[in-house]
């Protein structure tokens, strides 16, 4: 998203693990949202939330969840 707002290509790297069984999860994305999951087996679920900006009383989203 940062890339796509300052037009300059952005890569970087995730480092999470997963809630249910703890194990390491690697994610790569880029500015175009494209991404991969370094682990072969993971399949971690990912979503966005959707949010009504006019209506968001909250600072950010970070705040409102």
């Amino acid at each position: 998203m940062q890339g796509q707002l300052r037009r300059e290509p952005l890569t970087f790297a995730i480092e999470t693990e997963c809630a249910h069984c703890g194990r390491p999860i690697h994610i790569e994305m880029d500015s175009e949202l494209r991404y991969s999951v370094l682990e072969q087996d993971a399949a971690p679920l990912v979503f966005a939330p959707l949010v009504d900006f006019d209506r968001l009383k909250d600072p950010s989203i970070i705040d409102a969840f």
